[in-house]
């Protein structure tokens, strides 16, 4: 059954091959080379799910909304306002205004403080409950490109992801600079 399926797979390279091979010869781009497949690739997004034992929608929702909740997870020292319309600020500059409240089931920042890259981009955490888990869907979008500091957040996310899980099933999390090192940003 593998060799079928290596047979097949060598025939698909060989008609891609063909294909671009082609479109050379005519003068034409590639396939994922038009504006239209730059400008879908451009605005990528960081995604990642977790899930927090027990059925902790308010807890979570209290840990993304409260000043002393964000600095158990995130950031410590956090500080200035995480009511709607308000701003988040802390100590590394990473400020988030407050734009999409809904107790217990979605929480969303704008990015107004840090690095260039982060310009236009929007936070969101989407709370689910399943049985007895609370499921945290987080979703960073709008990045004008995927660059390096794209892939840096993305890994860092993950590891305030996991902090914040910690936080809200144990009390403690690690947030920054207790955080997990990935490398030599913040």
């Amino acid at each position: 059954m593998r060799a079928h399926w290596d047979r097949r797979l060598r025939r698909i390279r060989q008609i891609a091959e063909a294909i671009g091979e082609k479109a050379r010869d005519q003068g034409q781009e590639q396939f994922g080379n038009t504006d239209e497949d730059k400008e879908q690739r451009a605005m990528a997004d960081i995604l990642h799910r977790v899930g927090v034992k027990g059925p902790a929608p308010d807890k979570v929702y209290h840990a993304l909304t409260t000043l002393d909740g964000l600095s158990g997870w995130w950031i410590e020292k956090t500080s200035g306002n995480p009511a709607l319309g308000g701003v988040i600020e802390n100590p590394i500059g990473l400020d988030m205004k407050v734009t999409e409240l809904d107790p217990g089931r979605l929480v969303r920042w704008e990015a107004t403080g840090g690095p260039a890259e982060w310009d236009g981009t929007s936070i969101r955490f989407e709370l689910r409950q399943h049985g007895d888990w609370t499921t945290v869907l987080f979703k960073q979008e709008g990045w004008h490109e995927p660059t390096e500091l794209m892939h840096h957040s993305s890994t860092k996310w993950a590891t305030f992801l996991i902090s914040l899980k910690q936080l809200v099933e144990t009390g403690a999390g690690t947030p920054h600079p207790r955080s997990v090192t990935i490398g030599d940003w913040p």
